[in-house]
C-alpha cells in the first residue's frame, strides 16, 4: 500500500477509534480524539525513525515506550483459536511470549479467552503463582514483575493479544491503560492493512510470519491427536507437558514425534498439566521389548 494511503488510514483511525457512545459529553469526545491522535503520532514517530510506513512492529514498540515497559509482544490467532507469538520488541520479550504458548498458561491466553484485559501487577506474588505456576516462575526468573495483556479485537472479531512486560511491580496508571487500549485498536487497524486493505482475512499475515518450527508443532499435535483419538488441543497440551516436565523445547519434542523417535502414550482424559510428571515416553526399542515380555 502506498505511504499516502497508509497515512490516510491512520488519520481516519485517529478520529474514529475512540468516539464516545451516544450520550457521551463533547469533552470526553475531545479527550478520546486527542489520545488517539497522540497514540498514532507516536507510532508514526517510531516508523519515521526507520524511514518506513507504520507497521505492527512500530505499534508494539511505541506501546512499550508509552507504558514505560521493558518490552511488548504481539500474539495472533486464526479464527479465535490458539494464540501464536508473532513479533516482539526484542528476543527476550519474544521468549516470554513463546513461553506462554509452550506452557499453555499466562495472561495473554486469558485475555484472549475472556476478550478483556488481564492485569498482573506482581508475577512473584502468591496469586500469580497459583494462577500461572510455571509462567510466573519463568517470568520472575527473567526479572519481569508486571504483565498486562490487551485483546486486539473489535466485537466478535478476535485477532490477537498485545502483551506488555515491565520489570517493576505495580499497576498501570489509568491514563496508561487508556493509551494501551488505543494501541490495541491501532494494532487491529495495522494488521488488517497488511492485507492491502481493510479485510477480516488475516491468514496471509499469519502464514507469512509463522515459522517452519510452528508448523512442526502443529503437525506433531495433529499426528498425536490421530494416534490417541483426542482433540488437537489436548494433543498440544500433552506435547507441552512432556516438554516442560523433561526440560525440553516444544520444537524438539515435536521433531522427535514427527520422526517417530518419541511416542507419548496416555488415556484420552484430561492431559497432564505443565509441571506434572507428564505422559510416559517410549522409544521404539522399548516398545518392542515390552511387546516381547507380554
Amino acid at each position: 500500500m502506498a505511504r499516502g494511503a497508509m497515512k490516510q488510514i491512520i488519520d481516519d483511525s485517529a478520529v474514529r477509534v475512540e468516539h464516545p457512545p451516544d450520550g457521551g459529553s463533547s469533552l470526553d469526545g475531545q479527550v478520546d480524539h486527542d489520545r488517539s491522535a497522540r497514540v498514532w503520532g507516536a507510532i508514526r514517530a517510531v516508523a519515521d525513525g526507520e524511514g518506513t510506513a507504520p507497521s505492527l512492529q512500530h505499534a508494539v514498540s511505541a506501546c512499550a515506550q508509552a507504558l514505560s515497559a521493558t518490552g511488548a509482544g504481539l500474539a495472533m490467532t486464526r479464527s479465535g483459536g490458539l494464540l501464536e507469538p508473532l513479533l516482539a520488541t526484542d528476543p527476550e520479550i519474544g521468549e516470554l511470549d513463546e513461553l506462554q504458548f509452550e506452557l499453555g498458561e499466562g495472561p495473554s491466553g486469558e485475555a484472549s479467552a475472556a476478550n478483556a484485559p488481564v492485569f498482573e501487577t506482581e508475577l512473584a506474588g502468591v496469586a500469580a503463582g497459583r494462577r500461572w505456576p510455571a509462567f510466573a516462575t519463568a517470568g520472575t526468573d527473567r526479572g519481569v514483575h508486571g504483565v498486562f495483556a490487551f485483546p486486539v479485537a473489535a466485537g466478535a472479531a478476535k485477532l490477537g493479544v498485545l502483551t506488555v512486560y515491565r520489570t517493576q511491580p505495580g499497576p498501570l496508571y489509568s491514563d496508561q491503560v487508556a493509551d494501551a487500549l488505543v494501541y490495541a485498536d491501532a494494532v487491529f487497524v495495522l494488521a488488517l492493512d497488511q492485507r492491502q486493505g481493510i479485510s477480516a482475512d488475516l491468514d496471509g499475515v499469519i502464514d507469512a510470519a509463522f515459522t517452519a518450527r510452528r508448523a512442526e508443532v502443529h503437525q506433531a499435535a495433529g499426528r498425536l491427536a490421530s494416534q490417541e483419538r483426542i482433540s488437537v488441543t489436548d494433543a498440544l497440551a500433552r506435547l507441552r507437558a512432556h516438554a516442560y516436565s523433561n526440560g525440553l523445547s516444544l520444537q524438539s519434542v515435536a521433531i522427535d514425534v514427527m520422526a517417530g523417535r518419541l511416542q507419548l502414550d496416555g488415556d484420552t482424559g484430561d492431559p497432564d498439566p505443565p509441571g506434572s510428571s507428564g505422559p510416559k515416553t517410549k522409544r521404539p526399542g522399548n516398545v518392542e521389548k515390552e511387546q516381547e515380555e507380554d
